[in-house]
């Protein structure tokens, strides 16, 4: 959602934007224990005639970790394959009824760019399983779910496996492009005349790595500066962000000392010890975060490392199939999909509001990009000149917000984040006895996704 409001008000003066939102501060402080469970009557359901119900029957992760810890020795089909292993222990679905395998991810480990395919034939599946990887940023295993929902919907399969993964302790630095072009033409090279002619253009700054940066290649912007342009844009102050995080860290570290987040398996690193939890949650304090400096606009951002997402190295897979399938096979599932893009479009196709919603899972990016959209979502003037509408979404309800942590505290494997939201919403629904969960989540580029979580009723 940083880079959807971003790309909506990137020429405007910031000092437009706050006159307009700074009358509506945003304040977690008496929101940061967790909500009461909901209590809620059935609603109709959103099955439709004659098309096909498609369910949650399982998903799990293995746990979200701090880049440069327990996995940095590791290759990210090596998580992908822990997640889908996991998978398949935990649902004991036969591996030859799998139709189809998506994973999603976005720093690709060049060796195995079609990650899917090598973690699927890591963890034991026949190679006459079709599996491939998309990459959408901070949506890509939306985007697998996604099209798994539809290759079911459609017909031509039954059951498949979603997931992602990211593995940002170890990332590629390439050569510089003039280092890699010469390489190659060194390589073409036919006769010793041509590689000394070649060789004797060679300049030290040739050998500069090329770094990889988390930013936009159409402008060049990082994330971070986006959502620091952001923040300010909606006066969404530095107070506002800290207290936002650490309601994000309390809600972890409550919801992992009560055994809610049941999706984390085990993970025995090779070599190493077995990690079982999520290591980046750590309930801090308003004056320890106010110590930090900016990140990113220097000196004056309000962006910090505490109230940003941390690098995390992780994966998840889930279990999807078509609910006649589910059943014969015996399966329960929890939930069903509802999919689509973006939070207005995908309640107005649901014939929902947010007072239907039960339980909301966003993904956490940073606290200020998070508190900007309740601000946008709730205004009338930014529905009616920017989102094409006559009148605001609303904000949706903290109490009701993302209340086993989010993104923030348990940590943003960009590839892997988007099966975790929906396994925390169909969870929460089933644990709070609600009915309805909405998962959204934002990526670069201006993009979005936003997708209905119905708890399964049997």
């Amino acid at each position: 959602m940083t880079s959807i409001l971003t790309y909506t008000f990137k020429n405007l003066p910031s000092s437009t934007w706050a006159l307009r939102f700074s009358l509506r501060p945003l304040s977690c402080s008496s929101q940061l224990r967790a909500a009461p469970a909901v209590q809620t009557s059935t609603k109709k359901t959103l099955a439709k005639p004659n098309v096909r119900n498609i369910v949650v029957v399982e998903g799990v992760r293995i746990p979200f970790l701090l880049s440069g810890t327990s996995y940095k020795d590791l290759m990210p089909h090596d998580l992908a394959r822990a997640a889908l292993s996991s998978l398949l222990i935990k649902t004991n679905v036969p591996k030859e009824v799998v139709d189809y395998i998506i994973f999603g991810t976005v720093i690709q480990e060049v060796k195995t760019s079609n990650v899917a395919r090598e973690a699927a034939l890591g963890a034991g599946f026949s190679d006459k399983t079709p599996a491939h990887t998309v990459t959408m940023a901070c949506i890509s295993a939306n985007q697998a779910m996604t099209t798994g929902v539809g290759l079911i919907a459609s017909g031509q399969s039954d059951v498949i496996v979603a997931g992602g993964v990211e593995l940002m302790s170890d990332v590629p630095i390439r050569h510089s492009r003039k280092m890699r072009k010469m390489m190659l033409d060194l390589n073409k090279a036919k006769t010793l005349g041509q590689r000394l002619s070649l060789i004797s253009k060679f300049r030290l700054n040739f050998l500069t790595p090329e770094l990889p940066a988390v930013a936009e290649f159409s402008t060049s912007e990082t994330m971070g500066h986006s959502a620091d342009r952001l923040a300010a844009s909606f006066a969404v102050s530095r107070l506002e962000q800290d207290e936002y995080a650490l309601r994000s860290h309390r809600l972890a570290k409550k919801a992992q000392d009560e055994g809610l987040l049941s999706d984390v398996v085990p993970f025995k690193v090779p070599g190493k010890e077995t990690v079982t939890k999520d290591n980046g949650i750590r309930p801090s304090s308003l004056e320890q975060m106010a110590k930090l400096k900016p990140a990113f606009v220097k000196p004056y951002g309000t962006v910090t490392a505490a109230n940003s997402s941390f690098l995390t190295d992780g994966a998840s897979a889930m279990l999807i199939m078509a609910e006649d399938k589910a059943l014969a096979m015996g399966y329960k599932p929890k939930a069903y999909l509802r999919p689509t893009y973006a939070t207005p479009k995908v309640l107005e196709k649901a014939g929902l509001t947010l007072k239907d919603i039960d339980a909301f899972e966003f993904h956490e990016a940073f606290s200020g990009q998070i508190l900007a959209n309740f601000k946008a979502m709730d205004s009338d003037w930014f529905a009616q000149n920017y989102m094409g509408r006559k009148a605001k979404v609303g904000s949706p309800p903290l109490e009701k917000f993302n209340n086993w942590g989010g993104s923030l505290s348990l940590g943003h494997p960009f590839g892997a984040t988007g099966c975790r939201l929906v396994m925390a919403a169909a969870n929460r629904l089933r644990k709070e006895g609600g009915q309805f969960g909405l998962v959204a989540a934002c990526a670069a580029g201006g993009q979005g996704h936003a997708m209905i979580v119905e708890t399964y009723p049997k």
